[in-house]
């Protein structure tokens, strides 16, 4: 019985030893990530097929084709650092799923804009429990998933990507005003199956001043996930899922991609661990009488 004990004691340990382990994503070769991309949308494009000048349709440019070195990375100074031009529509995506897992990155802006975005915000994204074929969206580029958003003045809001739909902690939208993420707020449902939009926009803004980088976190456990942006939470959202065929379903794994949308941003020091549980000083974000 002894034996026993002690067996099941060093398995505890081993697996929380494990589950603190943080794993680096990012090498010079993209290892562990697949890429896409779409197409050089246009100011014109409204989410139709793009077509030539003769009308014809445009087929995407595909799976792992960098065309014009959409997506680089330079270890010159020993930290790879990937750049994500933007010049093309696209993502960069995990090769492995991720569940339950604590993701860390650093993220800072370039200063390269391109159609559609020339005249708007620079753009990039996080989308997690990401599944299925990049395409399926309304920009033709990315899979089905959750939207941490990465945006000029917008870091950590929320946008459904293709059918997918999620609760959040929030004010009620009014009118032309969006819905705003609150801790304080009741969970409201966006996104497929829902009443509301697919976005939400973050509590705050906690953006790093231009030049330096923004450190982000995603948090996820069973369904529920928390958007961080330089420490602060300032999204709180469960009950991930998809609707597919008018079922609704659950959406709590899938791949990580980080968008290429029209404008020059880099990315370093991803890494993330698996999580056993949700860590304590965040459960009780998820306390709610309703």
């Amino acid at each position: 019985m002894y034996k026993i004990i002690l067996g099941l004691i060093m398995v505890f340990f081993s697996a929380c030893e494990h589950a603190d382990k943080w794993t680096y994503l990012l090498d010079s070769d993209l290892s562990q990530w697949d890429m896409y991309l779409s197409y050089r949308h246009r100011d014109d494009y409204r989410g139709e097929m793009p077509a030539d000048t003769n009308g014809m349709p445009v087929n995407p440019i595909g799976y792992n084709k960098n065309v014009d070195g959409v997506f680089t990375v330079d270890d010159s100074d020993g930290t790879p650092v990937l750049r994500i031009s933007g010049e093309i529509y696209g993502c960069v995506f995990t090769k492995k799923e991720f569940g339950n897992y604590h993701l860390k990155l650093k993220v800072k802006w370039g200063d390269n804009k391109y159609e559609p975005r020339l005249e708007k915000l620079k753009d990039s994204g996080i989308l997690y429990h990401s599944q299925g074929e990049c395409g399926i969206d309304y920009w033709r580029s990315w899979m089905l998933g959750q939207e941490f958003q990465v945006m000029e003045g917008h870091m950590g809001d929320y946008w459904s990507i293709a059918n997918s739909a999620i609760d959040i902690k929030a004010f009620i939208p009014e009118g032309s005003m969006n819905a705003v993420a609150s801790p304080k707020q009741p969970f409201l449902s966006f996104g497929a199956d829902s009443q509301h939009s697919g976005f939400c926009l973050r509590s705050a803004d906690y953006e790093s001043d231009p030049g330096e980088w923004t450190d982000l976190e995603l948090i996820c456990y069973e369904g529920q996930s928390l958007h961080i942006v330089n420490g602060h939470v300032v999204m709180i959202l469960r009950n991930s899922r998809y609707v597919s065929d008018g079922r609704t379903m659950p959406l709590v794994n899938g791949k990580i991609q980080l968008q290429s949308e029209a404008a020059e941003v880099f990315y370093k020091d991803i890494m993330i661990r698996n999580i056993p549980e949700l860590p304590h000083q965040y459960k009780v974000f998820f306390i709610s009488n309703q």
